[in-house]
């Protein structure tokens, strides 16, 4: 019973982080324990201590009890304004902080405003664009320029706030287009607005242009079978979270930074 308790709770632990989008060796430093350590607890392999169970809640902004409570799941939800209250209170939520989510529409419009009208660039093309740009952009400053969640799947990485937030866009800031690239059917986003270039500082432009102009030209499937060739994705069991640490054991091809000398600029 209490092993399958501290099964139950790392599953939990497991889950939360992954929403939060903290890599596993980024939540086990905040706690102060080793990457191991923290895989074994989430693995229900190791008990986690009274200590622990604080730290983790006051990083999750949880209270004890609702992190040790099992039956409550955790849901990703984006941050409101304070006026508008949520309609169910029973429902667990962690929010994408709203500095995270403005900085998410004001670099995809960006990217819209750039390349958002060429024929290729649909869905598909804009998720892995995005996570090259994330990905690129944490190997070279080790700090996200968003922080978004990619997931690994058949098809590349996809970024699992996306839809939410695109969601919230259409109608006001870009529009959502069914349309077919050659004989597939297609989902182009169109800008309605340029961004806002003061959310964006001027290193992370820079590193979006330069995944632009590397990559805007791809098909869906050119780009699908580039990111299949980079460790993050090849190092992610397929439906898990990738973590953004496993950037810096990239391969030369795929790597932005030089290792042997001043590579942050």
């Amino acid at each position: 019973m209490v092993d399958n308790f501290y099964k139950k709770l790392g599953a939990k632990i497991r889950s939360i982080r992954e929403q939060a989008g903290l890599a596993q060796k980024k939540l086990a430093d905040l706690l102060g324990i080793s990457r191991v350590s923290l895989s074994q607890i989430e693995n229900g392999e190791r008990k986690i201590s009274a200590e622990e169970i604080a730290a983790l809640a006051k990083i999750f902004n949880l209270s004890s009890d609702l992190l040790l409570d099992l039956e409550k799941d955790m849901k990703i939800i984006l941050e409101k304004s304070k006026e508008e209250k949520p309609e169910k209170k029973a429902e667990v939520r962690i929010s994408v902080p709203q500095r995270n989510l403005d900085k998410f529409k004001e670099a995809l419009l960006y990217i819209l405003n750039k390349v958002g009208s060429k024929p290729n660039v649909g869905e598909a093309v804009l998720y892995k664009l995005l996570y090259f740009i994330e990905f690129d952009f944490y190997e070279k400053y080790e700090e996200q320029l968003i922080g978004a969640t990619y997931i690994k799947n058949h098809y590349g990485p996809t970024p699992k706030e996306f839809i939410k937030i695109v969601s919230e866009m259409e109608g006001k800031d870009l529009s959502k287009v069914k349309d077919k690239y050659f004989q597939y059917p297609q989902t182009k986003y169109l800008p309605l607005r340029p961004p806002d270039l003061t959310i964006l500082k001027a290193h992370e432009i820079k590193m979006i242009d330069e995944v632009l102009d590397k990559l805007s030209d791809m098909n869906a499937s050119e780009i699908r079978d580039y990111s299949h060739g980079d460790v993050p994705w090849l190092t992610t069991e397929e439906g898990d979270v990738i973590d953004y640490e496993s950037v810096f054991y990239r391969t030369v091809h795929y790597s932005v930074r030089s290792y042997s000398g001043k590579d942050i600029q």
